[in-house]
């Protein structure tokens, strides 16, 4: 049995009834009280809808400091000791220069049997460092000869247009397929994304000609069935009938053999306003017409469905009319000083490796 001091009874019946005491506190008073009347462990528990090993912690903190150990909360053990330098170090180390036996990256478990800690203690030190095995991304070094006096070119286009001149970024998005699911999709809802089958019917394809306009952001676009030398000369007569014949075109192309066709250079000697400047070799990303495809490509085709070629041209069309009431242009501001520097230190890089 509890016996309770006459002041402790009166300190803690204020504590009891006090408004402003928090419900922690009230709980540990009421115990100790009930307790000290006589009130049996399974009926507290029943009044204050309590378990007993709380009952029997705050009598014994009573017994042993009085009123002042109710108010302070009991310790907790500590935090875990953080891992060594040496033990992240070493993982971090591990996932950059090896690969597990059995696959061609790790996982977080199983960097975690190798080094002997958990899953969660190895994502949590990868996000630290800023490492992500599970991802990759893809690239190319071009090997073009002349590769730094085409991207001054092409860059200086971007960032400094001549005057009286339009820059257009051309190129095609070729074998664009006009895909029909096999079965009709379901709506999104709440807490469950929209869906479509897996599979799918092929119903043909086409190519879209696209040539961005860098400075407003517009698009001239078409559709053809194939993307040859000929069809790329019909795309190059549209521009140059729908663009004022008093300014100079200048297009930033690939190296697709279309472009550099002998029909191509008869064309242009006969339309000397038109200026044709190529990408390095394996550099399309110095195409900004790329991210124009990439965009219709999210944001109209991936999850469109076409039971033809007709319906499929007809949406890339509406796109491009939608996109040009309010067009945007996109921004290139990768200096030629700071993509060679990325250059060289890529060459560097994979030199060491070899």
């Amino acid at each position: 049995m509890l016996t309770v001091p006459r002041r402790d009874r009166i300190e803690l019946e204020r504590l009891a009834r006090g408004r402003n005491t928090p419900s922690k506190i009230v709980l540990r008073a009421r115990i100790v009280l009930l307790s000290d009347a006589g009130v049996s462990t399974g009926e507290i528990m029943a009044k204050l809808d309590t378990t007993a090993p709380t009952i029997t912690r705050w009598r014994d903190r009573y017994e042993h400091g009085g009123v002042a150990d109710l108010l302070k909360d009991g310790s907790r053990p500590g935090r875990k000791p953080a891992l060594s330098e040496a033990t992240v170090r070493g993982i971090v180390e591990l996932t950059l220069r090896e690969r597990p036996p059995e696959a061609t990256h790790w996982s977080t478990r199983s960097m975690a049997r190798a080094t002997g800690v958990s899953a969660a203690t190895v994502h949590r030190i990868w996000k630290a460092h800023g490492l992500q095995p599970h991802r990759v991304e893809t690239f190319k070094l071009s090997r073009d000869p002349e590769f730094v006096l085409k991207l001054r070119d092409v860059v200086g286009l971007y960032v400094d247009p001549p005057d009286k001149a339009m820059v257009f970024s051309v190129d095609e998005k070729s074998q664009i397929q006009a895909l029909d699911r096999t079965q009709p999709g379901l709506p999104i809802k709440r807490g469950r994304a929209g869906t479509m089958t897996h599979d799918y019917k092929r119903n043909g394809t086409t190519t879209l000609f696209a040539a961005l306009n860098v400075l407003t952001g517009d698009v001239i676009g078409e559709c053809r069935a194939r993307h040859t030398h000929q069809d790329f000369l019909a795309f190059l007569g549209r521009l140059d009938r729908e663009t004022p014949a008093a300014l100079d075109l200048h297009l930033i192309l690939d190296n697709y053999a279309a472009h550099k066709h002998r029909a191509v250079e008869r064309w242009l000697m006969r339309h000397p306003r038109v200026h044709l400047h190529f990408t390095p070799t394996s550099a399309s990303w110095l195409n900004l017409v790329e991210r124009f495809f990439a965009e219709i490509t999210s944001r109209r085709l991936r999850r469109g469905v076409f039971r033809n070629v007709s319906e499929l041209e007809a949406a890339i069309r509406a796109y491009i009319t939608h996109r040009n009431q309010d067009p945007r242009p996109f921004t290139w501001t990768a200096s030629v000083k700071t993509i060679l520097a990325k250059v060289r230190k890529a060459n560097e890089t994979l030199e060491s490796l070899h």
